[in-house]
């Protein structure tokens, strides 16, 4: 099936297999290997890009769904040559990540909640809840989100 896709903001047209999930896509079929798969399962949230803004598994998500729409990864983020995201800055500082097959996954979901009217820490907290972190403990990842989202709390309280 022909699809058309922008990914990181550039129009991608493809043929592809009804059945071609769109993390096998981003990888195979365009290079964009920042999207890990890691269950397979949509469990682990390693493979989560942005559908629209919005953070999506991309393991449960078939390439041809993505048509007329927009997909971000984690290439997107700071592309080569530019400043690390908010995120990205924090994330170092806070030693969030240690293997990093999760981090990809993390970032995205991070970023969607950022990106909300009125994020807050607890939607967050909560967006990470839904990632599996073998290696941090997840106490950096949680340092990451109170000091990115304080701010929201404050701007926005509840």
């Amino acid at each position: 099936m022909r699809i058309t896709v922008e990914v990181n903001g550039r129009t991608r047209e493809s043929d592809v297999e009804p059945r071609m999930l769109l993390c096998d896509y981003l990888r195979h079929e365009l290079g964009l290997t920042g999207t890990h798969v890691g269950c397979e399962h949509g469990v682990c949230g390693a493979c989560t890009v942005l559908v629209d803004g919005e953070a999506v598994r991309s393991c449960l998500t078939l390439a041809v769904q993505m048509s007329g729409r927009s997909v971000r990864t984690v290439e997107d983020l700071a592309p080569e040559g530019e400043e690390l995201t908010e995120i990205q800055l924090a994330f170092r500082k806070h030693h969030a990540l240690q293997c990093g097959f999760c981090t990809p996954g993390i970032l995205m979901s991070l970023t969607a909640e950022q990106n909300r009217p009125a994020p807050s820490r607890e939607d967050a907290l909560d967006s990470v809840r839904g990632h599996i972190c073998r290696c941090t403990g997840y106490r950096g990842i949680k340092r990451v989100v109170e000091e990115v989202f304080a701010e929201s709390d404050a701007e926005n309280p509840r």
